[in-house]
Parts: C-alpha cells; structure tokens; sequence
C-alpha cells in the first residue's frame, strides 16, 4: 500500500504543480478527484502511511483554539505609494541620485492579504500574516489547504518566501451567493472574504473558500546566489511557487508607464482584484544600497489607481464622537456599490470641509475610495439639485450626552469636554485594546460597547477585573467558557506589554505610535515620565509644544493619575522593556543621515546602534543636520553635507565612535 500511496501523491502534487505554476493541466477535474478520493480512503485505513506533503491535507479538518504570535525575523514592511506620474517620475529621480540609472521590475499589486512562508528542508512548517510587520499570527493550518502553495518543494531548501493570498474574483461571487441563500451577511470584497477566510479556526472552512497565492518576494535572495529580484520570481517558480505571469521588467521610466496605462485599462479583465503596480528596482546590490526608510524599503514603491468615482444621494449628516471627543460630521449615503465594496457611510471630516464644499443633505454627491480603500465624499453634483436640498449645519451640542461642544484655536474641529461622555469612553476602551496599543484579542467594537452598557467596563482598569464577572459573561449570547478563557488569558498577557504600548492606549492627546515610543524610550519608566515637567519635555527632540502641553495637562490629571494607580495594583508592567538606550555623547540627542553603502552593518543595524546610543536617524540633510555617515559611492546627500559644513564620518570613523 506505501507504493501506491506514494504514486498517488506524487501524482496529485504533480499535477497541482503543472496546474498552478506552469498552467498547463495535464490530468482533467474528475481524475484529479478519483485519485484524490482513491488516497482519501488509503490514508484512512492505513494512517500510519499518510505523508506529511499529502494532497489530502488541501481539505482541512484542524482546528485550533487561537492564533499563536510569529516574531518575522527580517521585518515585513509595507510599500509606499505613489498617485500620479509626476510622483513615479520622483521616485525614480531619488533612485537615479543614489544608485544611477536602474531597471525595474513591475507587477500587478494584487489585492489580497501578505503571507510568509517558511520551509525547512523542502517542507512547509509555518504560514504567517504580516501583521504590524514585526509579529504576525500563524495561520499555517488554513495556508496548508491552499492547493497552490506547496507543501514540499521540488529541493530540499530551507527558504522563506513572501507573497499574497487572494481570492478570486469567481470564488467571492460564489461563496456570497451561498451566504445570500443562508440570510447571512455578505462580504463586502474579494480582500475581505480572503482575509476572514484565512483567519478562521476551522481549516475546513478556509478549503471551502477558493483561497489562492501568488509570491513576490525572497528576503535573502543573495544566499541563493540571486543577483536581480526578476531571476529571484524565476528562482520561486522553479521551486514550485506560483508567481503572477503578467510581471515585466523596464529599462525606463517611460515603459513603466505605459505598463502602468496598460493594466489601469485592463484591470476588469482579470479574474482577481489588483488595486496598483508594484515598482522594485531589479538589482539587488543597488536595493541594498538604496536601502530602507523607517517604515518603507527605498528601492520599491506601489502604484496606486486612481480612484474610481460614483454618484449616490447623500441621504443625511450625523455627528460621531471620537476617543478624544473630536466631533466628526459623517455622510449617511444610499447604498452603493464602488470597487468591489457596499458604501453607505463616509467621513465629512469637519465643519470647514462640509462648508468649503457646500455639501447639502439631499445632494446627489459622488464618492471615491481614498488611495483604493477609505471611501470619501468629493463633490455635490450641483447641476442635479432640486431646491430641497437642506444646508448643513453643525451641530453645537455632543450627540450623545448634548453638552457644549468647544472648537479650539487654530483647529478645525469641534470638542465634546465632558469627561463622563459615553461615546468618548466607549470609543477610548476600543481604542485601549487595538493592535498597536495593548493589543488584547477578542475584543471587537460591539462587544466592548456591550460590556460597557453592561456596566462591565468604564475604565481602562476594568479590563483586568472583568474575570470577577466571568459567571455573568458566560450568560451572553456567543460567550462559552472557551471564548471567555481566551478573553481573559488575552487580558492577562496584555499586562507585559511594554510602556510605550500603554502610553499609546491611554489615549494622551497627540501622542500617537511614535511618540509614545519617544516618551518610553526617554523616561524608561511610567514613574519618572509622571514626574517630569513641560520645560522637559519640550526639549526632547521631536516633542512640539503641543505634545509637551498635553503631557503635562494630562500627567497632572487626578482622574488620570488614580487609574495608572489601579493600572499598577493589577500588575500591569510600567516599564520600558526594549532595548536601553546607552546615552553617547557622540550620538546623544543628535540627528544622522546615511548615505551609500555600508560594508559592517545594514542600514536597519546602522540606524538601530545610534538609536541605542540616543541618536536618532533621517532619510534627508538638512541644517538642523549633525552628522551625515558616509559608505560606499554616497551620492548627492555628501555633496550637501559639505556645501552645509556638516560633520561627515566615514564607515571606519563611525564604526570607532560606536565603539565596536
């Protein structure tokens, strides 16, 4: 029975691969599903023979009881973007200044979801989502049921490979019309379907629903011997992976447009969604010497369509309230479909931007999705307006506790300041919990706003109380004692986040992300940032006065100061928990620039050693400039260093300072 298992997987992979990769079937549908039906029933009988590259895994069947944390070890970064020509022939002027003339690779930018791959000795053994780009979650369970990503590939390798999960066009169409037969909700996209497909605990779910990859990317191709990412894709598709056919590289910038007019005008003949181009410069030596922003690589930018436009009623304006009590005007639209997507409620921003585009309730208005994704109200088709149409009017009262609203100075929104109001709250606990904050799973919009009509949650610190209502929690509709130890074991791990985490889920006005990083990186502790003063804080570099005012206001905050208090006698962690920053008087509160290439360190490792030394990093020379670091062929950011009189290292000089 082993010879005839092995034959039939090795056919049914076979095939897959001749299907998927090179396109050309070579058995029909109904022999692939006799044999595979024939290997079905043999694993059964003899389990002991199933092997672990079996086709038969494509039909799911494991199910796990959450998704684990996958720590990327090169991280996974997002791509810029770019909107017009103007902007893609700056983005090749920056190239050409710091590499010289370059060809590019470009391709379709699917619309789906990134994924990496991670094979050991040929065999797939982890499947992860991008995530915040540094922690992904695993879904290796689900990317197993997906037929065109192998499960062993055709050498022994061990690789990672990145690429996208997509749905396709004909796939969505059917699962909706299911989900319409059942009165179930329906997605509203192709991205949205592959998304939640692959995100399901169930891995018989996610085989149901059509899931397909393409792969676009190997991080360490130069270990393959790989000197250009065009010979990269090529590389992939020997190995078995599935790579978009419609890639193309361009010696100018001239034949990327026309690549680029061409796909805009046949992106509707393509069984899947795309929503832009992806342009990589084609050798890798140069992408290295070109190097990363701190959330972009250099040497790749997306293309992004322009948006496409359609006409709807404006049916009302209501007003929302936002964790900070920011009063926003939002249009209630007639339902309409636009790129793939049901619309039937947009951001209006603000009072001046209602005004300044005299949006009126009974307009006939057209929509756009903001860079293909935020749908956004752009115009009052005037022409078409009866007389009935009714003028806007900002509200002066918050709408959901009608206290006075105060539009501040130099702003152009309006505030509710009532502490106790219910929205502010509700939305500021949601806020708390977010994936960049304390990122505690389980914990979705209507829930928290449940909980908190409940009276389970009003303050942050209620979070790390609520397994004293565990018996009541268990009386909810869709919360059985798993999903609630779950909830709770979240929360529990939620309390060794770092203190910029926390900072940031406080909701501290002005302090985003970044800042908060700032903040914890400075201070180290929640203790010595709650002592510090606005004369402090104004002089840490990248903290304006706004900032250093909202800090000081809120650290001086009673109310404030009793929830840290609560926060700390639950066990929440209130330090700074990355790397210490080892002051230098070298770096110290001094800014850099690196320009060429580096032999000793990458541009991530170069940026990463002045951080830890109090120094900070920036893509462009300026006045406010100290020292501009120098490697191989530097290009036009020396140039201006010297015309500016600022102080240049070469690689040997900074490596010394660094005192490695």
């Amino acid at each position: 029975m082993k010879n005839r298992i092995d034959e039939l997987v090795n056919l049914l992979n076979e095939a897959n691969y001749n299907y998927y990769v090179l396109d050309k079937p070579t058995i029909t549908d109904q022999e692939y599903d006799k044999y595979l039906r024939e290997l079905i029933d043999l694993e059964e009988r003899y389990p002991d023979l199933k092997r672990e590259d079996s086709p038969s895994i494509r039909v799911g069947g494991e199910v796990i009881d959450s998704f684990n944390k996958i720590v990327h070890e090169i991280p996974m970064l997002s791509l810029s973007n770019v909107f017009n020509e103007e902007e893609i022939l700056d983005f090749n002027q920056r190239v050409v200044k710091e590499a010289g003339e370059q060809e590019y690779v470009a391709e379709l930018k699917i619309d789906g979801l990134s994924v990496s791959l991670l094979y050991e000795k040929g065999k797939l053994v982890r499947a992860a989502t991008r995530g915040d780009g540094v922690t992904g979650e695993d879904i290796t369970h689900n990317v197993k049921t997906i037929k065109s990503i192998p499960l062993t590939l055709k050498e022994p390798l061990d690789i990672e490979v990145r690429g996208e999960i997509y749905m396709s066009k004909k796939s969505f169409e059917k699962i909706n019309q299911e989900k319409a037969k059942n009165n179930e909700e329906l997605f509203a996209n192709p991205r949205n379907a592959a998304a939640g497909s692959i995100r399901q605990l169930d891995s018989s779910i996610a085989a149901k629903r059509g899931l397909d990859s393409f792969l676009y990317h190997l991080p360490n191709a130069a270990k393959y011997g790989i000197t250009t990412h065009y010979d990269a894709l090529m590389f992939l598709k020997k190995l078995g992976f599935v790579v978009n056919p419609n890639i193309r590289k361009v010696k100018t910038v001239q034949e990327l447009l026309e690549f680029i007019e061409y796909w805009t005008d046949k992106r509707d003949t393509l069984p899947y969604e795309i929503d832009g181009i992806v342009i990589k410069v084609n050798d890798l030596n140069n992408q290295e010497r070109l190097g990363f922003t701190a959330k972009y690589p250099k040497w790749a930018t997306a293309y992004k369509f322009p948006a496409q436009l359609v006409l709807t009623k404006l049916k009302d304006i209501i007003f929302s309230v936002g964790r900070t009590g920011q009063v926003t005007p939002n249009a209630v639209l007639e339902p309409v479909i636009l790129m793939g997507s049901t619309i039937s409620a947009a951001t209006l921003h603000n009072e001046d931007y209602v005004k300044e585009n005299d949006f009126r309730i009974g307009d006939i208005v057209a929509i756009k999705k903001a860079g293909d994704v935020i749908p956004e109200v752009v115009e009052s088709i005037v022409e078409r307006r009866t007389g009935d149409e009714i003028p806007f009017v900002m509200t002066k009262t918050c709408p959901i506790c009608h206290s006075n609203l105060v539009r501040k100075e130099s702003e152009s929104a309006y505030y509710c300041v009532n502490p106790n109001c219910d929205a502010k709250r509700i939305e500021g606990l949601i806020h708390f919990v977010s994936r960049d904050a304390m990122n505690i799973e389980g914990f979705g919009d209507k829930i928290v706003e449940d909980f908190y009509n409940r009276g389970y949650l009003k303050y942050f610190s209620d979070y790390y109380i609520l397994g004293n209502v565990k018996r009541e929690l268990k009386e909810l509709e869709g919360f059985g004692e798993k999903s609630i130890s779950n909830l709770l074991d979240s929360i529990e791990d939620s309390k060794k986040r770092s203190l910029e985490n926390l900072l940031f889920a406080l909701g501290i006005r002005y302090v985003g992300k970044k800042t908060a990083k700032l903040l914890a990186m400075h201070y180290q502790t929640m203790d010595n940032l709650l002592n510090t003063d606005y004369d402090e804080l104004v002089n840490i570099p990248d903290i304006g006065d706004a900032i250093a005012k909202s800090v000081e206001d809120t650290i001086h905050d009673n109310d404030f100061l009793k929830e840290i208090d609560l926060l700390k006698s639950h066990g929440l962690n209130m330090t700074y928990l990355g790397k210490k920053v080892n002051s230098n008087v070298m770096f110290a509160d001094k800014t850099f620039v690196l320009t060429g290439s580096l032999s000793k360190l990458s541009r991530d490792e170069a940026s990463l050693e002045i951080e830890n030394r109090g120094g900070k990093t920036t893509s462009s020379v300026t006045k406010k400039t100290d020292v501009v670091i120098v490697g191989d062929k530097p290009g036009s950011k020396y140039d201006k260093a010297i015309s500016l009189g600022i102080t240049v290292w070469n690689e040997d000089e900074f490596i010394n300072n660094l005192g490695m």
